[in-house]
């Protein structure tokens, strides 16, 4: 599998992640996350291999988030529902998002990149 990065362009963490690996020579297929929002089964697998709570794939600091109160509602969702939401929009997912080989990465921390890619 190539290494998948998904990303928002207008996102300056988004922006950081992707010079990172530029300047690391990481080859990546690109992936607009609101265009190409992930389907429910990539984001089961995904959320299956990182081993992360569903929650954790939350972009929790996202207006889409806030304007759906969903701080309240995540508790009391299933984890299907949860996904389900996530595929209904990529600003809800919390980017960018890191694909490799049963690796996935949420967010740009350089140090667990530099460690995990």
């Amino acid at each position: 599998m190539k290494n998948l990065f998904l990303w928002y362009p207008k996102c300056s963490t988004c922006q950081k992640a992707k010079k990172w690996l530029e300047d690391n020579q990481i080859t990546f297929q690109e992936r607009h996350i609101v265009e190409e929002t992930p389907n429910k089964d990539e984001l089961k697998k995904w959320i299956e291999q990182s081993g992360l709570e569903i929650k954790k794939f939350f972009n929790t600091s996202g207006l889409k988030y806030r304007e759906l109160n969903l701080k309240e509602k995540l508790s009391s969702m299933t984890d299907d529902e949860k996904i389900e939401l996530l595929a209904s929009n990529g600003m809800l997912i919390k980017r960018p998002l890191f694909v490799k080989d049963g690796i996935v990465l949420i967010g740009f921390k350089e140090k667990e990149w530099r460690e995990k890619i």
